[in-house]
């Protein structure tokens, strides 16, 4: 029997969006798409035709520690 990944879970994931990554980090939205473009910080593109970028906030958390200086 394989085995499923994607785990379902009763909550429902809360994703950050491109806006709010920048309002934490201090930067432009622009930033932040470079970052992702670069893959720097992992995103997710969900909605109609998958124009929406979503980011987890552990991998905001993962990127947030790997670009300390």
């Amino acid at each position: 029997m394989p085995l499923n990944p994607l785990k379902k879970t009763d909550q429902p994931r809360h994703l950050l969006t491109v806006k709010r990554v920048a309002e934490l980090d201090s930067c432009s939205e622009k930033t932040v798409r470079r970052a992702i473009a670069a893959g720097f910080l992992e995103a997710v593109r969900v909605g109609p035709g998958g124009r929406l970028l979503r980011i987890d906030p552990a991998a905001h958390a993962a990127y947030r520690a790997a670009s300390r200086w």
